[in-house]
């Protein structure tokens, strides 16, 4: 049993024993209300679902096994050379709660490293798609393509006890998150650059090499690509993508099928397909105004016109938080340090003190502040990945990185099938009935 695997059965195996004795005593204690609000509302704020890797706090904004994303710079293993924390060390941070070693985070990206041969059929179904594909469309056929190698399919056909359930699902986590960036950079290069492909560089980290396939020859970069995957890798469990990889799973559908879902569920444009309507709006606000030097004034009237158009400020507002999000400052401070005479990059800086006052004013907005996809398309477009539709594909790489950690927990510890209850229009006046 490989070092990792061992450490997180070593912590999962207790907390399931500890829950299941939890539950039998305290099983039957109410811990929240459920309004009708809710009901009709996507079941907004209701607590339902265990969720290990992360927390969100309204106001704190995520916390990761309990540490802050500027304590994760301060305390994560870094490459020689970089500022930027390793994904790998928080994947490691994630499984199983502890910050780790440079060493154990150098077993990490040689693990995945050896683990990262893509099927030959993958990229064949990718080269069946045609070129004009949505990249997320090609990125969720090549995660499904690679469901043939699934271990947890195979030991489930032929028997295993549940109580294997997660080591199978840990086998397919680190074969699955080991291939995504070859997978990613396929789709980049066959779509925008005529399919002139990349090879891996095996001396290079996880997030390192990513940038490499990626064709974009400049060290910063390869920084910017480690602090993306690090921040974007998990929102506790009640965000789209990460509870549909969950519900999914609960089913006993292997990592492969579960995370093609969650992309599925990245892939809309009030999830993670916002990162592109962020710098989409922007690029379009410079065409109209004539200049990447706008004043105050002239953005102003631009997000103003804006909303009397109905429309919402793409990267503005979150469902949870209720201050400026932690990812964002994250991106701010990186291009602060790198490239803070980058016209876009100041024009974003200009929206996050013109588009909160803006928001308050209209009496009504809950968050006014800037959430993660207000910053990261200005960081990309600087060091040449324009092609905004790729931007969700980042996305879906980091975002494995957590959804699958917590699908290795919820094997451990044996939570079941999801299956809430619905009811009709019919119901809600009838109990509404009985209430009066």
């Amino acid at each position: 049993m490989d070092p990792l695997k061992k450490k997180c059965h070593e912590k999962s195996a207790p907390l399931r024993t500890e829950n299941k004795a939890l539950l039998k005593e305290h099983g039957d204690k109410k811990v929240d209300e459920v309004v009708l609000r809710q009901v009709f509302g996507g079941a907004r704020g209701i607590k339902m679902m265990v969720w290990e890797p992360s927390q969100l706090d309204p106001i704190e904004g995520i916390r990761f096994r309990g540490y802050s994303i500027p304590e994760l710079k301060e305390k994560l293993p870094k490459t020689p050379g970089s500022k930027e924390p390793r994904p790998e060390g928080l994947f490691w941070l994630m499984l199983v709660g502890e910050v780790p070693t440079e060493e154990e985070v150098n077993w990490i990206t040689g693990e995945w490293m050896r683990r990262s041969n893509v099927p030959e059929h993958t990229f064949r179904a990718l080269d069946a798609l045609p070129t004009d594909a949505h990249p997320m469309t090609q990125f969720s056929t090549a995660i499904v393509s690679m469901q043939t190698e699934s271990i947890f399919s195979r030991r489930y056909s032929e028997g295993m006890s549940k109580e294997e359930y997660w080591d199978a699902t840990y086998e397919d986590t680190m074969n699955l998150i080991s291939r995504l960036p070859r997978v990613a950079a396929y789709i980049y290069r066959r779509t925008y650059h005529n399919g002139s492909h990349i090879a891996p560089d095996t001396k290079l980290d996880w997030a390192g090499n990513f940038a490499h396939m990626l064709g974009i020859k400049n060290e910063d970069f390869k920084s910017l690509m480690r602090l993306y995957l690090t921040i974007h890798a998990d929102h506790e469990g009640g965000n789209a993508s990460a509870h549909t990889t969950h519900l999914v799973g609960s089913t006993l559908s292997d990592p492969y099928y579960s995370l093609a879902g969650g992309m599925n569920a990245l892939a809309g444009p009030l999830h993670g397909l916002a990162n592109q309507e962020v710098i989409k709006w922007i690029f379009k606000m410079v065409d109209v105004l004539g200049t990447r030097k706008p004043s105050h004034e002239q953005v102003a009237d631009y997000i103003q016109s804006t909303l009397n158009a109905g429309q919402v400020i793409p990267g503005y507002g979150h469902a949870v938080l209720r201050k400026p999000d932690p990812r964002f400052i994250a991106q701010k401070e990186f291009a602060e340090e790198y490239i803070k005479d980058d016209e876009i990059v100041n024009i974003v800086w200009m929206l996050f003190e013109i588009v909160p006052e803006i928001l308050k004013g209209l009496g009504k907005v809950k968050n006014p502040w800037p959430n993660v996809d207000a910053h990261s398309g200005a960081l990309l477009v600087h060091y040449g990945l324009t092609e905004y539709s790729f931007y969700t594909v980042l996305f879906g790489v980091s975002r494995a990185l957590g959804v699958l950690a917590a699908q290795c927990w919820a094997r451990a510890l044996g939570f079941p099938l999801e299956r809430p209850k619905s009811v009709t229009s019919q119901w809600v006046k009838s109990f509404l009935a009985e209430q009066e």
